[in-house]
């Protein structure tokens, strides 16, 4: 039986995702490990839910969809700048909010034209993934919610970021 093209993106968002909590697993221990301190920890919970409510509802919804070229276009631009995102920080990107006292802030590649670029890709992919595959309401909730979420998010990877800046070296 093939597989229609909104399963296929489905597939590969999900394989993307764990791999992704994988690597961020490996990169959280490695940075606890070297005395990092996790910042708003409170909010991950809510966040995992809502990025495991978006993926698994596409799932139910549109995984016999076919993908809108225009939008699969957008997300695969949006691709790129995550494999940026990813390679810049490397054994520092993690899903937690975690600050090495002594480490230096991350001015490089993407980082040099946004302080949160993983957070514009995501807020990108929140919106343009149910687009590709037809489910405009559900671009604007999960956006809108997505939104809510980045609104607690942003502050504290601020504080993290301005607490390791004051403990930082000098």
């Amino acid at each position: 039986m093939p597989m229609s093209s909104g399963a296929v993106l489905l597939a590969y968002i999900t394989v993307q995702r764990i791999a992704e909590l994988w690597w961020a697993k490996q990169n959280e221990e490695r940075l606890f490990a070297a005395g990092g301190v996790e910042f708003g920890g409170s909010h991950l919970p809510l966040m995992q839910l809502l990025h495991a409510a978006w993926l698994f509802g596409m799932w139910a919804l549109a995984y016999d969809h076919p993908v809108q070229p225009v939008f699969l276009a957008l997300f695969v631009l949006l691709q790129i700048g995550r494999f940026w995102v990813l390679a810049t920080l490397g054994r520092r990107w993690t899903i937690r909010v975690i600050a090495v006292p002594g480490e230096t802030l991350v001015a490089a590649g993407p980082y040099r034209f946004l302080r949160h670029p993983n957070y514009a890709i995501v807020i990108g992919e929140i919106a343009v993934v149910p687009l590709a595959l037809g489910l405009p309401l559900y671009a604007l909730v999960f956006s809108l919610l997505n939104a809510l979420v980045l609104a607690i998010r942003i502050p504290q990877e601020n504080a993290a970021l301005a607490a390791n800046a004051l403990h930082g070296p000098r």
